[in-house]
């Protein structure tokens, strides 16, 4: 168990979905530069080119963090 992990339990899957759902593929080509979001992207396209690229991944990653944290309410 990761209970300090916010990815924990989330599939690469979810987060592409829900970063596409809530940014669109146009804003998330120009935080993470990678031409399966910018060249005829599709949630299929862009996991298997982040399956195989650890960095890129990485940037997906902290940007789902990012959204998610934008999201919080304040308190």
């Amino acid at each position: 168990m990761q209970p300090n992990n916010p990815l924990h339990g989330i599939t690469l899957e979810q987060i592409v979905t829900e970063l596409e759902q809530h940014y669109g593929w146009e804003y998330m080509g120009t935080k993470v530069t990678i031409r399966c979001f910018t060249d005829n992207p599709s949630v299929k396209s862009s996991l298997k080119f982040l399956r195989k690229t650890p960095w890129a991944r990485k940037k997906v990653e902290n940007l789902y963090l990012q959204m998610l944290k934008n999201k919080r309410p304040k308190s």
